[in-house]
């Protein structure tokens, strides 16, 4: 088994999949295009719905990719042997083209060869769909999986929880088979399989079948053309070719945990408590580095995105400060992460005083909430008779003022008082189960439902961007958009508020290109040839080697992969609902279309 690097691994899963007829396309943004379903881009697949559902992608039915991903719904967890908030997945696809039996042989022939990885064939275990009321069980891949060599006692077949891949509650979705790694642990038990959590069966690669598509509230039915989604953890495969014990135990986390190491005086392994620490700064500032830096420019804030990111950078700092890290700790941090990386995504390089900026003004910002903190536990101390602080408060001093529990208590324990930590716990969980109910009835809906409202919506925002650049300024560009089937909400640069007057002319101009009945023409041609046709790119992300471009008469011409109305027509009236700041240096209007009397 071959020991790689973070950056020869990604080399060499590439190269692997160009000389099997794979075009190479770049890592898309982190934040989802017209996605309300997600924050971010979550798995290499979001960035491609519109064309596992049946468009026509640039580059061809065969696709490899390094995708940029943040998962963020175990950010306490971080700071154990595996759990990452970013990560890198290698992924290859296949739109309509080949199946499971190229996809299975090659996964096989990638593991195993000694050209490749060359790992060691009675290491690797596998796993199916058993198949349910919905789908049948999966024999193709167990069959295909013992014609590449795989002894039958090593795949095993699990249900929908393990085996069945969907991107939420609605989209593309079929089996999938997953490969595990035998890490050489004991079995914790007689029935130990890859389904259990032990730590013997490491998940390292998992192939999607995408044969069916699932409505929302409606029965599955089969997709018209079937697709081939895989994902490889980047850090993870490392870990198991590197033998090492946890994630940060990698090249992808070396540089970063020696600029803490010098930055805080501390030894990475000192004790348990150091090592969780040292953990958390790394990949909550690596995190911040890669939102900062993203095309679409992520800054704090208190929602959505901006939201994740303030809450990762102040948690990285709170557990810097436990280490004894000194001021503007974190920018110097956020420096390695970039040196790391900026060859491979040079945003970062071209963003970097942008980072360090942002991370330097949260952090101060952060010391004063924990002053105003300070001074809020000074004020209610003394009201606690039986010397205990209750749950509520104490929460209230966490979700107010950043207050961290440990803060808490140790104040408390100086003024001879205790914590109610389970009447926290409590307040804690209520609070997380009220935000995960509103964050599901906000990003409800999204690209995978690809309505012809959706679709509309999303033409809007092209002659949106096109207006504000004729109102205000040529320099303004998109920063972020969320599109349901019931409005747009539309991000972009600008210094300053929008008057009234102003955005009375952006609706009328948007109107006016609506009421010419312009048909929407879509061309496949280069980047050069997009930028000598005047195409705007959106938010100056990289683009493969061809790109689609869509044109609207003289009102606008984008390059861009979403859904899309025939004719302006089509649109109605456009209605401007709301103008307000979305976080230093971003506007955002949220907008409307009503159909026409």
């Amino acid at each position: 088994m071959k020991s790689l690097t973070t950056t020869e691994l990604r080399k060499l899963f590439l190269q692997f999949f160009s000389e099997k007829g794979h075009t190479i396309i770049p890592s898309a943004s982190l934040i989802p295009e017209n996605d309300p379903t997600v924050l971010f881009t979550t798995a290499g697949m979001h960035p491609l719905v519109p064309y596992l559902l049946g468009a026509a992608h640039p580059a061809g039915n065969r696709l490899t990719d390094v995708q940029k991903c943040v998962r963020t719904g175990d950010i306490d967890e971080v700071g154990d042997a595996s759990h990452l908030t970013f990560f890198e997945m290698l992924g290859n696809w296949s739109l309509g083209d080949y199946f499971k039996n190229e996809s299975i042989a090659w996964s096989w022939e990638f593991l195993t060869d000694e050209k490749w990885l060359g790992i060691d064939k009675d290491r690797l275990y596998f796993t199916c769909f058993e198949g349910n009321e919905n789908a049948p069980r999966d024999t193709h891949s167990h069959d295909r999986w013992v014609e590449m060599g795989v002894d039958p006692s090593h795949i095993f077949y699990l249900g929908a929880k393990h085996n069945w891949w969907i991107p939420g509650t609605s989209g593309p979705c079929g089996p999938d088979t997953e490969i595990f790694f035998d890490t050489g642990k004991d079995k914790c038990c007689e029935s130990c399989d890859p389904s259990c959590s032990c730590g013997k069966y490491l998940e390292i690669w998992n192939n999607v079948f995408m044969e069916y598509f699932q409505p929302i509230n409606e029965p599955l039915r089969p997709l018209d053309r079937k697709n081939v989604d895989t994902g490889m953890g980047l850090e993870r495969t490392v870990a198991t070719l590197q033998g090492a014990g946890s994630v940060y135990d990698t090249d992808a986390f070396t540089n970063i945990l020696d600029k803490i190491s010098e930055l805080s005086g501390k030894k990475y392994n000192d004790d348990e408590d150091t090592i969780k620490a040292f953990r958390i700064v790394a990949d909550h500032i690596r995190t911040a580095t890669f939102m900062l830096g993203d095309p679409r420019g992520v800054t704090p804030s208190n929602v959505d995105q901006g939201y994740i990111l303030r809450r990762l950078i102040r948690r990285a700092l709170r557990y810097a400060m436990q280490l004894g890290m000194g001021d503007n700790s974190l920018s110097r941090v956020a420096e390695v992460v970039i040196s790391d990386y900026g060859n491979v995504y040079p945003e970062l390089e071209e963003n970097r005083k942008h980072i360090v900026m942002e991370l330097n003004a949260e952090e101060a910002r952060f010391q004063r909430t924990l002053v105003n903190g300070m001074r809020e536990f000074e004020r209610i101390k003394g009201k606690f008779d039986n010397g205990i602080i209750d749950g509520r408060s104490a929460f209230r001093l966490f979700d107010t003022f950043g207050f961290p529990i440990e803060f808490t208590e140790e104040m408390a324990k100086e003024n001879g008082l205790t914590v109610d930590t389970a009447g926290f716990r409590s307040a804690f969980e209520e609070h997380q189960q009220k935000s995960k109910a509103g964050a599901e009835q906000r990003f409800k809906g999204g690209l995978a439902e690809a309505t012809d409202e959706t679709a509309k919506l999303h033409t809007a925002t092209h002659l949106l961007q096109a207006a504000l650049r004729k109102v205000l300024d040529e320099s303004v560009s998109q920063k972020g958009s969320n599109i349901t089937a019931e409005r747009l909400r539309f991000d972009f640069s600008f210094p300053r508020k929008v008057t009234p007057e102003e955005l009375k002319r952006v609706e009328a101009l948007v109107q006016e290109a609506i009421d010419a009945h312009v048909d929407i023409v879509c061309e496949e041609m280069s980047v050069p040839e997009a930028r000598a046709k005047g195409a705007i790119g959106l938010f100056g992300d990289k683009y493969g080697e061809k790109v689609k471009v869509y044109t609207m008469g003289d009102y606008s011409c984008e390059i861009c992969g979403g859904p899309h109305a025939s004719n302006t027509g089509d649109l109605g009236n456009f209605k401007i609902k709301k103008e307000e700041a979305s976080s230093a240096g971003v506007r955002r209007i949220k907008a409307i279309l009503v159909p026409k009397e």
